[in-house]
């Protein structure tokens, strides 16, 4: 089995020429605009809501709860983000019912690790959008149809959704050099409030089975540490027989092209 290998500061990940994408999407659909404006709106409206109530309250206790449970979706998104990464990176293929398109969309992106840099905004956010516009509605609706629900309840439903409808970009930012950040990006990575290059580049090098969680990495230390992945990889194998990508040796679909080395230097 494959096991991680330690380093006290790996390099950031590589930075790739615009056209070395293998062939991914770069300009955003009007399909993939609608999507990402429809659930960016509809987050933007709950999180104001949400965090409307909890100011309305005069308690102490009450916005200190509605400033855990913003901690507390906002850490759970990182672990969420995790677990997901972990599987489309190890389980699965083009051919995959449902989560097919995704697994296929990471493999490349192993292979040109900074494309998603050169992706539009809404092209790099469709996907999650989508399905927190399915879940959001009807979690927000329940809650509010629940009565005496506590503001904080809401401010963590809405805060996870901000959280995971944007941690592709995130992602995309952990691949960008600071002076091509939005102001500010860069201050927030060096923080630990967002996912930094530095912390990234663990994840793209072999044996590829580390640092999955991509919004603010918080969880990727411990995880790390304690072998988390390869515990729940072991359980997988004996439940099922499959083996994960990340013990076997990394293969040409997997392994950052070369030229994206040369494209950095």
């Amino acid at each position: 089995m494959a096991t991680p290998t330690s380093s006290s500061s790996p390099p950031a990940p590589q930075h790739t020429s615009r056209h070395n994408t293998d062939s991914d999407e770069l300009p955003s659909t009007w399909s993939q605009r609608a999507w990402t404006l429809a659930i960016s709106s509809a987050i933007f409206v709950s999180l104001a809501t949400s965090f409307s109530l909890a100011a309305a309250s005069s308690s102490a206790a009450d916005l200190l709860a509605a400033a855990f449970a913003a901690f507390a979706a906002y850490s759970l998104a990182d672990l969420a983000t995790g677990v997901y990464h972990w599987i489309v990176d190890n389980y699965g293929d083009a051919a995959t019912p449902v989560l097919g398109a995704q697994i296929d969309a990471f493999q490349r992106h192993h292979r040109h690790p900074s494309s998603t840099v050169y992706r539009d905004l809404c092209d790099n956010l469709h996907v999650a959008a989508r399905a927190v516009a399915v879940v959001l509605p009807a979690a927000d609706a329940v809650l509010y149809a629940v009565a005496g629900v506590p503001a904080a309840a809401h401010v963590f439903l809405d805060v996870l959704a901000a959280c995971l409808a944007l941690s592709q970009q995130f992602h995309a930012w952990a691949h960008q050099k600071p002076p091509e950040l939005p102001p500010g990006v860069a201050a927030l990575q060096a923080a630990g409030v967002l996912l930094s290059p530095s912390q990234h580049a663990r994840h793209h090098r072999p044996p590829y089975n580390a640092s999955y969680c991509i919004i603010s990495g918080m969880w990727n230390g411990v995880l790390d540490r304690i072998r988390f992945w390869e515990a729940l990889e072991t359980v997988v194998y004996h439940c099922t027989g499959v083996r994960p990508r990340s013990w076997e040796k990394p293969s040409a679909k997997w392994m950052q092209h070369a030229v994206d080395g040369a494209a950095a230097s």
